[in-house]
């Protein structure tokens, strides 16, 4: 899951950043709206984060713009202005969700997780073929055996099954699941797969994970 941040004060940002990693999410940081805004109408993200008081432009008019261009990715809005007015303000202007600061962690994550499983239709589990993922619990089964999964496999994973039936590219992988750049020279997504593989087959659930070749890979419920 990939998640970007606007957020002006780097204190909070970089907090926000580490503790969301330690969940297994890639983080994008933006330190004002303008950087923001072209964050979000140029990347794929799950969820965005927007404080409402941020240098050029105002965290209420990136989530505006965001709406105006016909996306309906998650938006929070973690900001210090608490009054009624404010929380009915930021919501109409197409947020999903309102936090003041200042907040507790755990509340945070617990609401984004919320909005992540909205977004996703609500399905705590995952399933393909005899391959079944609790994104809430971090566990993996495959024919009810449980897998031992490192974090980034199972994040690599669960970025897969999330997308079944479709081609995932590699850009995509490498951008949601490990928070970089693409670069055509990196072999660290063939590594995992490579494990992945490994495990699965071990696990009894076959070859699940097929390559499109000079594209991606892709999870067939098939």
């Amino acid at each position: 899951m990939r998640l970007l941040i606007i957020e002006d004060e780097h204190g909070i940002a970089g907090f926000l950043k580490d503790g969301l990693e330690e969940e297994y999410f890639a983080v994008d940081i933006a330190y004002d709206g303008k950087t923001g805004l072209d964050h979000a109408m140029t990347n794929d993200y799950d969820l965005i984060i927007i404080d409402w008081m941020i240098p050029a432009i105002s965290g209420i008019e990136v989530c505006r713009q965001i709406r105006k261009s016909g996306s309906i990715v998650p938006i929070m809005f973690l900001t210090a202005k608490d009054t009624l007015e404010d929380v009915l303000f930021g919501l109409d202007a197409g947020a999903n969700d309102y936090i003041k600061k200042p907040f507790a962690f755990e509340e945070l994550l617990a609401r984004i997780r919320v909005q992540l499983r909205n977004k996703n239709q609500g399905d705590d589990a995952l399933s393909a073929g005899p391959l079944e993922i609790n994104p809430a619990t971090h566990q993996a089964f495959c024919n009810s055996s449980e897998m031992t999964l490192t974090p980034k496999e199972f994040a690599l994973l669960e970025y897969l099954i999330r997308n079944k039936d479709k081609v995932c590219t590699r850009s995509r992988i490498i951008e949601h699941v490990w928070d970089i750049h693409f670069d055509s020279d990196t072999s660290v997504i063939d590594v995992y797969i490579t494990f992945l593989r490994r495990k699965l087959e071990n696990a009894g659930c076959g070859n699940l994970i097929q390559t499109i070749r000079g594209v991606g890979y892709i999870i067939r419920e098939s």
